[in-house]
């Protein structure tokens, strides 16, 4: 199989709360990519950095990575100021979202960055549910003529996307997928990748590239509801709810049957308080 390079030498990540900011930090210290780190509340910014510089301090503390590491990854790491707003983000290769899991929100987002960024930016959320398929619709333009003058680039995307969309019969956002990182990030190793069905395959494969740089082992899922980790989790935690609501079990009995009988590192009810 060829090596595709994934290509990211600046990434924006979008949303500076606990998600954004893990991812953040392991692209920064890992990938050692350039981090533009955007959220609209300027207190989640500041709080965002102050925890990076805490996991930091932590990992150094523990021998996991040197001083020079640690100062290397924070330099890389700038912030957006607010009032620059999504065209602060127009210089990345790549864009990852975390922000709330709301559809609309999402499909707000996917629609404005897709009007700023390269047409060959990578487009990635990190929803843990919804569907990219209908977020990456909203990366294109109701209208070419919307584009006015926001500049060559920017038409460009909006007449391919129109152009493809008419001979493929489906709106084209290929370099739009889903990367599903796994709280917390700087601790758990598994990136879901998902596809749209607009997704292109040198997407999915410069996104595993990205993931593998900053860490982590990667599995790939189709665009179904809850995609494999959520498809499979809910049920396990709503039947576990079950079995406490009928008094199978105590809540402590449940958990530690499926820890110590089945290796859990915890318990269906304890995951599913967190």
């Amino acid at each position: 199989m060829t090596i595709v390079a994934h290509g990211v030498k600046k990434l924006g990540v979008l949303g500076a709360g606990q998600m954004g900011l893990g991812i953040a930090y392991v692209a920064a210290l890992r990938a050692k990519v350039d981090i533009l780190l955007y959220d609209n509340s300027e207190e989640q910014v500041k709080k965002g950095i102050r925890m990076m510089d805490k996991l930091l301090a932590k990992d150094v503390a523990k021998g996991r990575i040197v001083d020079y590491e640690a100062q290397a990854a924070r330099a890389r790491v700038n912030v957006v100021p607010k009032e620059k707003g999504f065209t602060g983000l127009r210089d990345v290769d790549m864009i990852i979202e975390a922000v709330s899991e709301n559809l609309p929100l999402k499909q707000k987002i996917f629609g404005s960055l897709a009007q700023e960024v390269s047409p060959s930016a990578i487009l990635a959320s990190n929803t843990s549910s919804l569907s990219l398929t209908k977020i990456a619709a909203s990366t294109i333009a109701p209208d070419v003529s919307a584009a006015s003058d926001k500049g060559k680039a920017n038409a460009s995307r909006v007449v391919g996307k129109m152009a493809t969309s008419i001979k493929d019969k489906f709106i084209d956002a290929s370099t739009t997928l889903g990367l599903h990182f796994f709280n917390p990030v700087p601790v758990m190793k598994l990136t879901e990748i998902i596809a749209a069905i607009q997704t292109s395959e040198e997407t999915l494969i410069r996104a595993r590239s990205f993931a593998v740089a900053c860490g982590k082992e990667v599995t790939t899922s189709k665009d179904v509801p809850g995609f494999v980790s959520n498809a499979l989790l809910m049920p396990f935690i709503n039947e576990a709810i079950m079995c406490l609501e009928k008094g199978v079990a105590t809540r402590d009995d449940i958990d530690k049957t499926m820890r110590l009988g089945m290796n859990h590192p915890m318990g269906p009810l304890q995951l599913g308080a967190r």
